[in-house]
């Protein structure tokens, strides 16, 4: 059965570093009619579960550990009763905000998940946080990548456990090597691809963001 990706936009709260701002997240629906993945299932889980129906969500994937990404992501997982995924590398982020609460597996470097006739790769994009992931599905030319670029440059890395550096050389070595026709997901705004993003990576470098 072919997969379909659906979009769910909510609003919240991203805090960090003593700063609080206002945000809007895309979470992203991924599945046939029978079962889904979701990935960053933030702030609004009423919402999110409107969308999903009475499917069956087989895993709960988490691009980074960021508070808005996160601070509905237990919450969520636990009433469909799916895994929650994240990358280890941002335990820390996850340990502040669920210090009771871990996670129920973690996500490497190439993991793959199916679902229906579609696969995911999880592919570890360092920079905005140290456990950055974005997950690649070839057969459908898409890219979900979370914080780690967005529609014109990369994520912000002007906060703790981030680098300009690292996410920068993420973007340059994993990602713009994918198709140029790639479209790319994002974790806020609207959507790119892999081929209007490639041309400004000098430039990026040159702002040093």
């Amino acid at each position: 059965m072919t997969v379909k990706i659906e979009n769910v936009v909510t609003s919240g709260t991203f805090s960090l570093d003593g700063g609080t701002w206002d945000v809007g997240n895309n979470v992203w629906v991924i599945g046939d009619d029978s079962e889904v993945m979701v990935i960053d299932p933030a702030h609004d889980v009423a919402k999110i579960l409107e969308v999903v129906g009475d499917r069956e969500v087989m895993a709960v994937l988490l691009t980074h550990g960021h508070d808005d990404h996160i601070r509905a992501a237990a919450e969520f997982s636990d009433e469909v009763e799916a895994p929650l995924y994240l990358n280890p590398d941002d335990l820390m982020l996850w340990d502040a905000i669920y210090p009771e609460r871990k996670v129920d597996a973690e996500i490497q470097e190439g993991d793959t998940f199916t679902i229906g006739d579609t696969t995911l790769t999880a592919i570890h994009t360092p920079g905005h946080s140290p456990g950055s992931t974005c997950f690649y599905a070839p057969d459908l030319g898409v890219l979900f990548s979370g914080d780690t670029l967005f529609n014109g440059g990369p994520g912000a890395t002007g906060r703790s456990y981030s680098s300009f550096e690292t996410i920068v050389e993420s973007i340059r070595t994993k990602l713009l090597v994918l198709p140029e026709a790639t479209v790319v997901h994002t974790g806020h705004g609207d959507a790119t691809t892999i081929g209007a993003e490639a041309p400004n990576l000098d430039e990026w470098i040159k702002r040093g963001h």
